[in-house]
């Protein structure tokens, strides 16, 4: 596809531009929903974030561990190379065997808050992982929207040199003449080869945003569709707000941090309480025959001794340990309440504006789609006038140029609506692929099937897999290229 003629933007025609400005689809393109399933399904941020919750709910088990009941066996062979004179039964060596069983009864309630606080730090980081979830998306979606609009702008670059450059060709043939004067040649000339600047500025800028594309969704981008109208959009900023405020992740995971400080400062306080547990001890001793010498035949050469009972500990005095620990701990959980007002603060400001920007954005292009349409009467009016010497070549080459802002300012504006629109749903809490219904090949990642796989585990030897990277690389895709459907050269500087 050539870029526009003179003749083809002179009537406004162009199909490829009227596409790129985001009003058409392209056969067998990509689409916004392919991008986010690839996003859901191999980005490494998102792999990461999960994998780092699958580890945050193995503080469940752990904490529990301390109150169930413990068996240890410990062997000790000794042999014994100086005896001391004096020792009658004095063996040459040993082997001894004693298991210990400890069930613990009563911790203060440590076991218990610890146990608490790792469940409500579990749903705090499930909160997070949804907002890694939204936060990716909306990189993602500002990714696509900006390789559409760097390539609507290269397009218009593109076809704003070729105009300038006939421009430049027929005002040289009418200085030829002497319809025109040196000055109008160079006013031209000028302006075309600032054109031509900016094409290469358009060029290097369409390969940078399909660069980030390519990074953040794994694949390069290919015909990309425009996207569909944003679902769920609210009607108003309190109505914004309100919705941000319940259904954030997070706002929602601030919160739970904070519950979970408060049972850190209970766990800490449990330092001073006393403790109870059951035990029981099982020995075995061996002297292989080696205790009492001469007179080994009257001893016993191995033994079995077992104990049980009930064991209480009582703090008296610590140095102030579990005061300051107790301290520590409120003054944590202080700062994470804080934190919580800090949080909804942040929210409410991103929401706000979010939907300033988004109702700005839409505001805009209402008035560059009328900017456009008189420009281009406007543009086509100075030629008629041109060619009949009411107005100057600057006069055409400045009515070209406004046409080109109000073009390029339409292609900015609706990309920055979506974004801004894309950038309040995930303020509210409704950018993730729960709410967007992607089919993502399969069922959607829950972070609660781990945690209730994990949760009661209690054998020592059970592990996972081992772990392998899920997200997919991207040094085997080519480097991306400033292309506009097929491929379109830049000019060769004169």
């Amino acid at each position: 596809m050539k870029p526009c003629s003179y003749r083809a933007f002179k009537l406004a025609s162009c199909t490829s531009v009227a596409a790129l400005l985001m009003g058409a689809s392209v056969a067998q393109a990509d689409t916004l929903r392919d991008a986010l399933v690839s996003v859901y399904n191999t980005n490494p941020t998102l792999e990461g974030a999960r994998a780092t919750q699958r580890a945050e709910d193995e503080n469940v088990p752990i904490q529990r561990a301390p109150g169930l009941p413990s068996v240890n066996v410990t062997a000790t062979h000794i042999e014994f190379i100086q005896q001391s004179a004096n020792a009658f039964t004095a063996p040459e060596r040993n082997l001894g065997v004693n298991a210990q069983l400890q069930v613990p009864i009563y911790s203060g309630g440590a076991v218990r808050n610890g146990i608490r606080a790792a469940e409500e730090r579990v749903a705090a980081g499930q909160a997070t992982l949804r907002a890694t979830e939204s936060s990716v998306f909306s990189q993602a979606v500002a990714a696509y929207m900006d390789v559409l609009r760097t390539q609507a702008l290269a397009q218009l670059a593109a076809n704003q040199a070729e105009v300038l450059e006939v421009t430049f060709q027929s005002t040289s043939d009418r200085f030829e003449i002497g319809d025109l004067t040196r000055t109008d040649v160079a006013q031209a000339g000028s302006r075309l080869a600032v054109a031509q600047g900016d094409l290469r500025t358009a060029y290097a800028n369409l390969v940078t945003a399909r660069e980030t594309y390519i990074q953040l969704v794994g694949r390069a981008p290919d015909n990309l569709e425009a996207p569909p109208p944003l679902p769920g959009l609210p009607e108003t900023v309190g109505l914004a707000v309100v919705t941000a405020l319940e259904n954030n992740p997070d706002v929602i995971a601030a919160k739970e941090r904070a519950v979970a400080a408060g049972y850190d400062t209970e766990v800490a306080g449990a330092g001073r309480l006393p403790t109870i547990g059951l035990f029981a001890n099982g020995d075995y001793s061996d002297f292989f025959g080696t205790l009492g010498g001469p007179v080994a035949a009257e001893f016993a050469q191995s033994e079995k001794t077992a104990n049980a009972g009930v064991r209480l500990t009582i703090p008296i005095f610590q140095g102030g340990l579990t005061a300051a620990r107790q301290r520590q701990a409120g003054a944590r959980e202080s700062a994470a309440l804080e934190q919580v007002i800090a949080t909804e603060r942040s929210v409410i400001q991103q929401t706000r504006s979010a939907y300033a920007s988004w109702q700005a954005s839409n505001a805009v292009i209402e008035s560059s789609i009328a900017a456009v349409e008189a420009a281009e009467v406007s543009l086509e009016g100075v030629r008629a006038e041109n060619s009949i010497g009411n107005r100057t070549i600057i006069d055409v080459l400045n009515a070209e140029q406004e046409l080109l802002l109000a073009r390029a300012n339409l292609v900015t504006a609706r990309r920055n609506a979506y974004v801004a629109g894309f950038t309040l749903l995930a303020a509210m809490g409704r950018a993730e692929a729960r709410d967007l219904n992607l089919d993502t090949g399969g069922p959607l990642y829950d972070p609660q099937v781990n945690y209730e796989r994990v949760r009661g585990k209690l054998w020592d030897w059970d592990r996972d897999p081992e772990p392998e990277p899920k997200s997919t690389r991207t040094v085997d895709i080519e480097a991306a290229e400033a292309f506009i459907g097929p491929v379109l050269e830049p000019r060769e500087t004169p």
